[in-house]
C-alpha cells in the first residue's frame, strides 16, 4: 500500500524556449518514486496557473483543456483503485504502463527468496571468493531477518516493494531490543541486508532504496591490546596442561606477526621463505581480503615456529602450527588470562591489535609499514587497529622537549 500519492500537471518548456505553446506533462509521485508522461496537448505559459496545474481563465479553450486534464486525472485514480483491487503493486511506473496501454509485469520479488539465493551462490564460492566466516555471517543475518518478519508481520517472506525506511528502522530497533545486539553488530546485520537490497535496486526490481537517509555509521570502539609487560609474563608462564601451552605459543606467534586466526589456521610451512634480507619471512595470502602480506619474522616468532616443526599435526599436513578451533582457542585464552593475572577479556583477535600497537607502532615502526604487514588494502583500516599507546606519546614528546630545551638554552631571556 502506498503511503504518499500525488499528481500534478505542468508545462515543460524546451531549453531554447522564447515564446509559444509548450507541451503539458503529468507527473505522478508515489512513495517518493516519480514518473512523467505527456498529455499530447500544448498550452501557452502566460495562460497557465502553475499552482493549480490547470489552464487559467474562463474561455472555452481553457474550459475544454481543463476538462480534458480532469479526465486524465480521473483515469489515474481509477487505475490506482484497480491495481489495489487486483492486489497488484501500486507504483507510479505501473500506473503509467496501464495508462499507455501496456502490460504490467506481475512477477513479484520476495526478500527472503532473493536472500536465500544469494547465500547459496556465496556458499558455492567459499574457499575461492569468500571465507567460511563470511558465509556464516550472512546465514545468521538471514535467520535474523526471517525472525523479524515473523515477529512484526507474522509472515515468512515479504515483497521487496514493501520495504521502506520504516521497515529498516523497525528492524534496527528489533535487533537492539529483542536480539540484544550492540550498535556495531546491528549495523553489520543491516549491512548484510543492504547488500541484498542493493542487488534488487541494480536489477531494476526496486525503484527506491529503502536505506536512503538511514544512518549506517559505526561507533568508535576502544580496541584492547596487551602491554609489553603482559606479553613478557605470558611468555615466561608455563602451564601444567599442554593444551594451554600450545594455545599460549600460537597466540604469542600472532602477537609478533599480526596474523588473524583464519590465517594462522591455514598457514603452511612452505609460506616461510627467505626474504630480501636473506632472513626468514612469512609470505601468505590473507583469507579476509585476498591480499598478499609479507612479514619479516621476529626472533620470538621463529622460536615458536621451530618448537612445533616436528609436531604430528604439523608434519602430517604441512601446517606451520597445531591450531585448535577458534572456539576452543578463545575458551583456553580465558583460562590463560586468569592464570597470568590479565584482567582484560582475552580473545584471539587481541593478538592482531597487540602487534599493531605494542609490538610495532609503539616501537617506532611507521604506520605505512604496519599496514603492509597486516595485509590491509588502505591505511584507514590500519588506523582503526593501531591505537598509539601512551608510552609512545610520552617518548615522542620527550624528544620534542629535549629539542626545545636545547634551543631555549641558547636564548638570552
Amino acid at each position: 500500500m502506498e503511503k504518499s500519492f500525488g499528481l500534478y500537471f505542468y508545462l515543460r518548456k524546451p531549453k531554447d524556449f522564447i515564446d509559444g505553446d509548450v507541451p503539458i506533462y503529468l507527473r505522478i509521485t508515489i512513495n517518493g518514486s516519480v514518473t512523467e508522461l505527456s498529455t499530447k496537448r500544448r498550452y501557452h505559459p502566460s495562460k497557465w496557473n502553475k499552482t493549480a496545474g490547470r489552464a487559467e481563465g474562463k474561455t472555452e479553450e481553457a474550459k475544454s483543456l481543463n476538462a480534458f486534464l480532469d479526465v486524465i486525472q480521473q483515469k489515474v485514480y481509477e487505475t490506482r483503485r484497480k491495481l489495489m483491487e487486483d492486489d497488484r503493486p501500486i507504483t507510479a511506473e505501473n500506473i503509467k504502463i496501464v495508462l499507455q496501454g501496456g502490460e504490467i509485469n506481475d512477477k513479484r520479488y520476495m526478500l527472503m527468496e532473493i536472500f536465500q539465493k544469494h547465500n547459496e551462490q556465496m556458499a558455492s564460492l567459499v574457499g575461492r571468493e569468500f571465507a567460511p566466516a563470511t558465509l556464516t555471517r550472512h546465514e545468521t543475518s538471514y535467520r535474523h531477518t526471517l525472525s523479524f518478519l515473523q515477529w512484526k508481520y507474522k509472515v515468512s517472506d515479504i515483497d521487496i516493494l514493501k520495504l521502506d525506511y520504516e521497515f529498516i528502522s523497525d528492524y534496527e530497533y528489533w535487533l537492539k531490543s529483542t536480539r540484544k545486539c550492540e550498535h556495531n553488530t546491528t549495523i553489520k546485520y543491516l549491512s548484510n541486508l543492504r547488500k541484498i537490497v542493493n542487488k534488487c535496486v541494480r536489477s531494476g526490481w526496486l525503484q527506491r532504496d529503502p536505506f536512503l537517509g538511514f544512518k549506517m555509521t559505526k561507533r568508535e570502539v576502544e580496541r584492547t591490546a596487551l602491554t609489553q609487560l603482559e606479553l613478557d609474563n605470558m611468555f615466561e608462564k608455563q602451564f601444567q596442561a599442554e593444551r594451554l601451552n600450545i594455545v599460549k605459543d600460537i597466540f604469542l606467534f600472532s602477537c609478533y606477526t599480526g596474523l588473524a586466526y583464519a590465517d594462522v589456521k591455514k598457514l603452511k610451512q612452505s609460506e616461510v621463505v627467505d626474504g630480501i634480507d636473506s632472513k626468514q619471512w612469512l609470505v601468505y595470502r590473507r583469507m579476509k581480503t585476498d591480499t598478499v602480506a609479507r612479514i619479516p619474522l621476529l626472533p620470538i616468532s621463529i622460536k615458536i615456529m621451530q618448537k612445533y616443526k616436528a609436531h604430528p599435526i604439523c608434519m602430517g599436513n604441512n601446517h606451520l602450527l597445531p591450531v585448535f578451533s577458534n572456539q576452543r582457542m578463545n575458551a583456553y585464552l580465558k583460562e590463560i588470562a586468569d592464570l597470568c593475572g590479565i584482567s582484560k577479556t582475552l580473545t584471539y583477535h587481541i593478538a592482531r591489535h597487540t602487534f599493531a600497537t605494542t609490538i610495532t607502532l609503539s616501537n617506532g615502526v611507521p604506520i605505512e609499514t604496519v599496514s603492509k604487514m597486516l595485509g590491509h588494502r588502505n591505511l584507514k583500516t590500519t588506523q582503526h587497529y593501531a591505537k598509539i599507546l601512551d608510552r609512545k606519546i610520552s617518548d615522542d614528546m620527550k624528544l620534542l622537549c629535549d629539542k626545545l630545551s636545547l634551543a631555549s638554552n641558547s636564548l638570552k631571556i
